[in-house]
């Protein structure tokens, strides 16, 4: 009897499940999904979440407008695993072909889609702790806690994704160590810190690292003309001024965070630098300004802070190509031959973007 090979429907059914339980971030994200097919670089139009305010009731109510706010999001992001299958390979049973191939595709793929995602910090301008100590303390939490509450974020969902060094210090944590006070060693047991202050805590080895720019002077840097408050630019001098600043560098202009822009270099000793939020206050000139360097940009953020967007690809032409989707998620399975390498090819891809919905709502927690 000859071998019955596995089909791309079947291999795309197995595959997707793997990938939603491997992903952390996209799912602590607001998400955007379509069934229309879209292809890498796609531009499409995203709806926000609404955001209202509360009002005291005095003889009638306020009315407010559901401001159904719009943002575009490119469909850049491409996740792809590609590998040569054995005939052998492809004659083994959906279980088997699952441990041995489909896994460690998923995973693979799973890593890039969060890597991708904590990218968005270059985003985010609020920010606690130091940079180069690691979070170790409840007081990290507390924190956190104190600028997403004072930036208005929904008390739930929030979130926040820790780096291992900090995810290791965290659960050393009497909170966590002494779990069997309350009646549970569940957080014990699994090395988990759960939830803490408010916040739903992830790990991730994804967590970005963020190189500061190397912009230095002899002695202070400072606003070199005064911006009124609204605006998204600053000229900021300094003695024997060198260096540059780059997307997601920190900065406190006076007592107020912002996060940079745009990339950008000094010359002649100054630099001009976008920042964003827009100046909340005016900034006089000569107000010293102060960067943050080198750390790693671990998040705590409210569901609205982010968005992923997610849209299926067409089938492959010319293949055999099956598509499938769940609950915002889709992936696409093709299974093809490459005559150069007389090669059987298995091709797991999957399309998305992300974008940065509601910075305020969000927060780096510096290690």
């Amino acid at each position: 009897m000859p071998n019955t090979f596995l089909t791309a429907q079947e291999i795309a059914r197995a595959s997707l499940p793997i990938l939603r339980e491997q992903l952390v971030f996209p799912n602590l994200c607001w998400r955007d999904f379509d069934t229309a097919s879209a292809r890498r670089g796609d531009v499409v139009q995203v709806r926000k979440p609404a955001v209202f305010a509360a009002k005291e009731f005095t003889s009638s109510v306020q009315t407010q407008d559901v401001g159904e706010q719009s943002v575009l999001c490119k469909l850049d992001k491409l996740a792809d695993v590609s590998v040569s299958l054995t005939a052998r390979e492809m004659a083994l049973n959906v279980e088997d072909f699952t441990a041995q191939i489909l896994r460690p595709a998923m995973v693979a793929i799973a890593e890039k889609v969060n890597a991708d995602g904590l990218e968005l910090y270059r985003d985010v301008y609020q920010y606690t702790g130091q940079a180069g100590t690691t979070p170790d303390g409840l007081d990290d939490f507390a924190n956190a806690r104190k600028l997403l509450s004072r930036a208005k974020a929904p008390v739930s969902p929030r979130y926040a994704v820790w780096d291992l060094d900090a995810d290791a210090a965290f659960c050393q944590l009497d909170a966590v160590v002494g779990a069997d006070k309350s009646g549970s060693t569940q957080a014990l047991r699994e090395g988990a810190i759960g939830r803490i202050q408010g916040l739903d805590n992830y790990a991730s080895a994804a967590v970005r690292i963020h190189k500061a720019g190397s912009l230095a002077a002899t002695g202070d840097i400072t606003v070199k003309n005064a911006a009124s408050a609204g605006a998204s630019q600053l000229v900021l001098t300094g003695a024997s001024m060198t260096g540059t600043l780059v997307r997601g560098d920190l900065m406190l202009v006076g007592a107020e965070q912002y996060v940079v822009a745009e990339d950008a270099e000094a010359a002649s000793n100054e630099i001009t630098v976008h920042v964003a939020p827009a100046l909340r206050g005016n900034a006089a000139s000569g107000v010293k300004v102060t960067k943050v360097g080198d750390h790693t940009a671990n998040l705590a953020f409210g569901q609205a802070a982010f968005g992923f967007i997610s849209r299926p690809l067409e089938p492959a032409h010319g293949a055999e190509s099956y598509v499938t989707d769940f609950e915002g998620l889709s992936l696409r399975v093709t299974l093809g031959y490459d005559m150069a390498t007389k090669a059987q090819m298995l091709s797991v891809d999957t399309l998305y973007g992300y974008k940065t919905l509601y910075p305020e709502l969000a927060v780096r927690v510096l290690g």
